[in-house]
């Protein structure tokens, strides 16, 4: 039984019932399902979320043509041809098919697939093991959860408190994924990843962009080489980058929206984008029945259990740990596991790196910036090293230095940094920035998470000619220092 929506008041019991059917909430759902629990799953919007419809999916489908040409834009031979600009409209309906032009017919075929019951409407906890779920015709269904309640609704972008913003119109990352068209003036305000992403593909694909960073640089969470490349080839693409600047005013005239900084700039532009932040989308969905402040995220246990509830589970945006699509997937698949063994009246394995315990979350969170170039990183940087009280050294790698990163094209730029804990002699953290590096932070995902000891990795040989072999030579850095 699918889209399930009762006619009347009394509840139906299910062993598992999760708010929210982005890939977090559906990889939930599989893992009970495929244990034999019954399942219930809440949705108010598009099953699939805001990754599938308005983040990772449709961002990724933008920012794939523009650093494929930048990348053969290096190569002599074909760099001729690829000189024009790209073709805005196929890039926009590329995007759209990636995003199913924003229908789940798919995504509703895949979660009938698992088993579980689909309800469509707003889900709200209205107290111990209990979800009413508001139709959109306004019926309320009543659902309860023998074993677990799993909230799994995600964030959404958390706009700043400024006079008259909504008169505005202001885009957050669902109008700057989705957009019809590329305004002709965008300003970006934010240093994040939402904001060096979009500042990167609109200005590829015809936008002049202007990014407003209240800070001193871009990509402030990673290694600060990162957002030094990062803003420089913006800047060679046509952005206007500006540091140490935060927005004092904004307003819409006949029009054009006009930003005022507290640097006393007067800026004019067709749209104007905030990615300054998320904010957990638990406003309305019943907390105060249960003890709990709305609006707040949700602390959680290891296992992704909400302090003081044991029937309560958290998982992914909403508890703040790691706001990243395939960290929530991750943290999906250990509470599902740890609903299962609960469920069967067994002890969960919390230890470090168990099977019920998010470890990854502290030690081996890998991103990738999808700019040009790309951005990659996992585990901790050298401050965050230190500051952790870990005894570390860094050792750093010109990447144009790496035959491989010689051939991908003419006139590569880039930089990796390896942390080494000198007491335990393991990789606490990598950082890699230069084109094509994204398809490379998995191996340094698996040292990390895996505490290879240095010395072993010595005897993981990397092919020649690849990129990869600045592996041998962040092992030979470290070895001569």
């Amino acid at each position: 039984m699918t889209e399930t929506q009762s006619t009347h008041t009394e509840a139906t019991a299910y062993d598992v019932v999760v708010i929210g059917a982005g890939p977090v909430g559906e990889n939930v759902a599989d893992r009970t399902r495929a244990a034999g629990l019954s399942t219930a799953v809440v949705e108010s919007e598009l099953v699939g979320g805001e990754c599938s419809y308005w983040a990772c999916m449709p961002s990724k489908a933008l920012l794939r043509p523009v650093l494929a040409q930048a990348d053969a834009r290096r190569l002599p031979g074909l760099s001729a041809s690829v000189q024009g600009p790209l073709d805005t409209a196929a890039v926009l309906a590329r995007r759209d098919s990636f995003t199913s032009g924003w229908k789940d017919d798919g995504q509703v075929q895949w979660l009938e697939g698992t088993g579980a019951d689909l309800y469509r409407g707003r889900g709200r906890l209205s107290g111990p093991r209990t979800v009413t779920v508001t139709g959109p015709d306004g019926r309320e269904s009543v659902l309860t959860a023998r074993h677990a309640v799993a909230v799994c609704t995600g964030s959404r972008a958390q706009l700043p408190d400024l006079p008259g913003l909504d008169e505005v119109r202001p885009w957050t990352s669902r109008e700057a994924t989705s957009a019809r068209s590329a305004p002709g003036r965008l300003v970006v305000v934010g240093g994040g990843v939402v904001a060096t992403e979009m500042a990167c593909a609109w200005q590829a694909l015809g936008s002049r962009v202007t990014v407003l960073v209240r800070g001193d640089g871009l990509l402030g969470r990673m290694e600060p080489f990162a957002g030094e490349l990062v803003a420089e080839a913006l800047t060679e693409a046509g952005a206007d980058v500006r540091t140490g600047t935060s927005v004092k005013a904004v307003t819409r005239e006949n029009g054009t929206v006009v930003v005022l900084t507290d640097t006393g700039d007067r800026i004019e532009a067709d749209e104007i984008l905030f990615a300054t932040g998320r904010a957990p989308r638990t406003d309305d969905i019943g907390l105060e029945t249960i003890g709990l402040a709305p609006g707040s995220w949700l602390d959680v246990d290891d296992s992704l259990r909400v302090t003081g509830h044991d029937w309560l589970y958290a998982v992914g945006d909403v508890n703040h740990r790691a706001l990243l699509t395939h960290q929530g997937k991750y943290q999906a698949r250990i509470a599902g596991a740890a609903i299962v063994t609960r469920a069967a009246g067994e002890p969960a394995q919390t230890e470090k790196w168990g099977a019920h315990t998010a470890t990854a979350d502290h030690a081996a969170v890998p991103q990738v910036v999808f700019t040009d170039p790309e951005a990659a990183s996992v585990g901790l940087t050298l401050a965050e090293a230190e500051q952790a009280g870990h005894r570390v050294r860094a050792v750093d790698v010109d990447l144009s230095s790496v035959a491989g990163a010689s051939l991908y094209g003419d006139g590569y730029r880039g930089r990796a940094r390896m942390v080494v804990d000198l007491e335990d002699e393991i990789v606490r953290g990598v950082t890699l920035v230069g084109p094509g590096v994204g398809e490379l932070i998995h191996a340094a995902t698996v040292a990390v998470a895996g505490r290879v000891p240095v010395g072993r990795l010595w005897h993981a040989v990397p092919s020649y000619p690849t990129i990869s072999e600045v592996w041998l030579r962040l092992l030979e850095a470290y070895r001569d220092a």
